[in-house]
């Protein structure tokens, strides 16, 4: 908060001083005629931006300087910083003691005053394209949350997402990494893109998390003091020092890793390999304020001894050993910690993905049904709910509402018990070194464990899941529903083991193509928009989120038919990888609610039963019984089936269903894995994939209240 006030105070201040810049106001926002380049290098107020750009070049191998990229055509977004926001950061360096004095010349070498010149130029560029536009004010993005703050799609050339922060009583105040823009030379519009002048250089931390926590350690001012030394204890920190592999970047550097798949049989598109293969993180901590008040101490004299006893006395994990060896799974402290830590990099909009579920208007995004999603934590494999509905006014982790899910319901939150209502997600610090590369810190106020209440409630609800939540490596390269619109992020080829293991949990076969579509625009009748449509004689095996609790649980696999080249699988499932038992007879993946489309003998009427819902609610249910005995259901109520704003949901489509794959029992500290075979010679046939389900047998088989529709 106190950061948040000095913001505000700062901006209203730079918005009350006069511009330092003498520019005609009648065409301060339009120079149609002119390049970037040519603009601030005519303004003095650039002159020493405009400097660094003719000294910084455009990659490593390149003889080409940015600011020649800058004078060509293209979409760019400057975030220009001003003569003397380059001073102000040069005075911020030797308060850091990099260097003695604020001046160029004060460098202890060529190399690290050159690698500064970067820092300034490659965080205040972002290169849209041929195929996006650049960013004006109007369309920086905005949070689907009650959050202020979210990130850039495009990263920019230094390869980092910048983050926008906006002030509901300031509307013309605006924060680019807490580095505000001027409110009178903004959205300066040139023939190559536009300009926003700022007051401050943008220099997001290069550190990775480890370094972040160990930072946090030794500041007892930081409010993560605790949660940082628990995880160093526990032998964390060399997991959170990863950021890229560096052996698939250079492989791919090298050619060695295939740009794009050229095998495209049965395809009108080309797909793109991902450029790189990051790693991320995020971390739900307790602040150092909520463990003073729980223990009743000083945080700098807080043990992890004392953060055991306080544990201890919740009754957190009673069956865990309390000795001090950390390292080890069975330890409490362990347990503790990793239930905290998801292998993926949240940022504030992507915590839940809002898109096509029923009545989101992309345009107010205000969320409208409830929105949830599933993530397996580090460490002992474990399923972390985080969830968001109007009604919520924010993100929270393992909250259990009431919802409004009858027939004819809303599947709004009706009311939350007290003891169901979860832990709210705060606002993350992303100013300067703690805009960390490969993580993100989100504040908690309460304990977050996975208690005997939190696994009690995920079995007696219908996990349901989209298919690229399961894999890291989709949300750590902004690969899962990237909102931007050129072919490289829309369509993606995600290579076969041979060529490289890109998805630590998917093994791939080199006769498999494994495409992803992010499906933005295109109407599709999927959870989420998104889809993957792996093709070849594919032979995949993927890694499956833990149970809550051991029981009787039915798998259900969501199908879509309305494309030509659908195909056929058998699917496999059990512990050990390499000998999994086939399951049930092949999967058609042409078979709708009504019909099977697209065979040898045209479009075949459909034996399950189905029947769309008409206004008897007795009648709709016995109609269901009929289908599941079957083996199908009808698509789910929750999403529509199409783009946002589209009336149909997906349980009223003909051609969404799912499938019940499998009736099994299963255990949480088992690790399961279902694998998917073609069974068809075609190899331009694919196999679909869209969203899981996990349903207890409490849910589906409860005699007092049936499952409901959504």
């Amino acid at each position: 908060m106190k950061k948040y006030l000095l913001s505000v105070i700062a901006i209203v201040a730079l918005a009350m001083a006069s511009c330092t810049e003498d520019v005609d106001t009648s065409s301060r926002y339009v120079f149609k005629e002119e390049t970037i380049a040519g603009y601030l290098g005519k303004h003095d107020q650039y002159s020493e931006y405009y400097r660094l750009l003719g000294e910084v070049m455009v990659s490593g191998i390149s003889k080409t300087n940015v600011r020649q990229l800058l004078s060509a055509r293209g979409h760019y977004t400057i975030f220009a910083p001003t003569n003397d926001a380059i001073q102000e950061y040069l005075d911020s360096l030797v308060k850091t003691g990099l260097i003695p004095e604020a001046s160029w010349d004060a460098f202890p070498s060529e190399r690290k005053r050159d690698s500064i010149y970067q820092v300034i130029v490659f965080n205040s560029i972002i290169d849209s394209g041929d195929d996006f536009s650049e960013y004006q004010i109007s369309s920086f993005p905005v949070s689907t949350s009650t959050s202020n703050t979210v990130e850039i799609p495009l990263a920019n050339m230094n390869d980092r997402k910048l983050v926008v922060q906006r002030f509901e009583n300031f509307p013309d105040s605006i924060l680019i990494n807490d580095c505000s823009i001027d409110v009178n030379n903004r959205d300066i519009l040139c023939i190559n893109g536009v300009i926003h002048a700022m007051h401050n250089v943008i220099s997001p931390s290069n550190d990775t998390m480890d370094y972040l926590l160990k930072r946090y350690i030794e500041d007892e001012n930081s409010g993560y003091v605790i949660a940082a030394k628990m995880i160093q204890a526990c032998g964390l920190l060399d997991e959170l020092s990863k950021n890229r592999d560096e052996v698939y970047e250079d492989l791919y550097q090298q050619g060695k890793i295939p740009e794009k798949n050229d095998e495209t049989k049965g395809e009108t598109a080309t797909f793109w390999t991902p450029e790189h293969r990051y790693y991320g993180f995020t971390l739900f901590a307790e602040t150092d304020a909520f463990w003073t008040e729980a223990i009743g101490k000083d945080v700098k004299d807080i043990t992890l001894e004392d953060v055991m006893n306080y544990l201890d006395s919740e009754g957190v994990y009673p069956e865990l050993k309390r000795d001090n060896d950390y390292k080890s799974e069975d330890n409490l402290l362990y347990q503790f910690i990793t239930y905290h830590l998801l292998p993926h990099r949240l940022s504030v909009n992507t915590l839940v993905y809002h898109y096509n579920e029923k009545g989101f208007d992309m345009n107010r995004k205000i969320p409208s049904v409830a929105v949830m999603e599933f993530y397996t934590t580090m460490g002992k494999r474990r399923l972390l709910k985080i969830f968001e509905s109007k009604e919520s006014e924010g993100v929270y982790l393992n909250r259990f509402p009431v919802l409004d899910n009858e027939r004819q319901g809303t599947y709004q939150e009706v009311s939350c018990d007290p003891d169901k209502e979860g832990i709210r997600v705060g606002e993350p610090n992303l100013e300067g070194a703690n805009n960390v590369r490969n993580g993100i810190i989100f504040p908690i106020d309460k304990l977050l464990y996975y208690s005997d209440d939190t696994r009690n409630n995920l079995q007696k609800q219908r996990i349901r899941w989209s298919v690229p939540s399961m894999w890291p490596e989709f949300m750590n390269n902004d690969i899962r529903c990237s909102e931007i619109t050129d072919e490289k992020h829309t369509n993606v080829y995600i290579p076969n083991d041979q060529e490289y293991k890109y998805l630590e949990d998917v093994d791939i076969s080199k006769d498999t193509r494994f495409n992803y579509w992010t499906g933005r625009g295109k109407g599709w009748q999927n959870m989420q928009g998104d889809e993957m449509t792996i093709r070849g004689l594919l032979e995949c095996t993927m890694k499956l989120p833990p149970v809550p609790r051991r029981g009787t649980y039915e798998m259900r696999f969501a199908i879509q038919c309305g494309g030509t080249m659908r195909g056929m699988v058998q699917f496999y499932w059990g512990s050990n990888k390499n000998k999994l038992a086939a399951m049930g007879i092949p999967l058609d993946l042409r078979q709708s609610a009504d019909n099977t489309l697209h065979t040898s003998n045209g479009n075949v009427k459909s034996d399950i039963g189905f029947e769309k819902d008409t206004r008897d609610d007795d009648y709709n249910a016995e109609v269901d019984k009929r289908i599941r005995n079957n083996g199908f259901m009808k698509g789910c109520n929750q999403y529509c089936a199409g783009g946002p704003g589209t009336a149909t949901t997906m349980r009223a489509s003909d051609i969404c269903c799912r499938r019940i794959i499998l009736r099994q029992t299963m255990d949480p500290d088992e690790t399961y894995y279902i694998k998917f075979k073609t069974v068809m010679d075609d190899d331009t046939r694919f196999f679909y994939m869209d969203y899981l389900e996990y349903c207890a047998k409490d849910v589906y088989d409860n005699p007092e209240k049936p499952e409901d529709i959504w």
